[in-house]
């Protein structure tokens, strides 16, 4: 597992456990990076989707499937995306790479 997961992890369990300022500190380290090395969207999904911002953590996993993210094909069985399992978006997704 990269640093960059582990790191968007820690931000997901920040924002689970209702430490929303260190969880933003963790996504605004992520889109630092992102300045100067590849950060996938998938990653930057797990702090969102914990904040509860569920709509823009589902457009980050749409531009990683477009952007043909390696850890994206993981996302069905993820229990770091389980609150967007009931979006018709989520599922669209999941059509859509033939995971559904």
């Amino acid at each position: 597992m990269s640093r960059i997961s582990e790191h968007a992890q820690l931000g997901q369990a920040y924002a689970l456990a209702g430490r929303v300022d260190q969880a933003r500190e963790v996504l605004h380290t992520l889109e630092d990076r992102a300045r100067s090395t590849y950060v996938s969207p998938h990653h930057l999904a797990f702090v969102y989707t914990g904040l509860g911002e569920h709509e823009l953590a589902l457009e980050l996993l749409e531009q990683a499937y477009d952007e043909r993210a390696g850890a994206i094909n993981g996302i069905r069985g993820s229990f770091l995306f389980v609150p967007l399992r009931a979006y018709p978006r989520f599922t669209a997704l999941l059509e859509k790479m033939n995971l559904a």
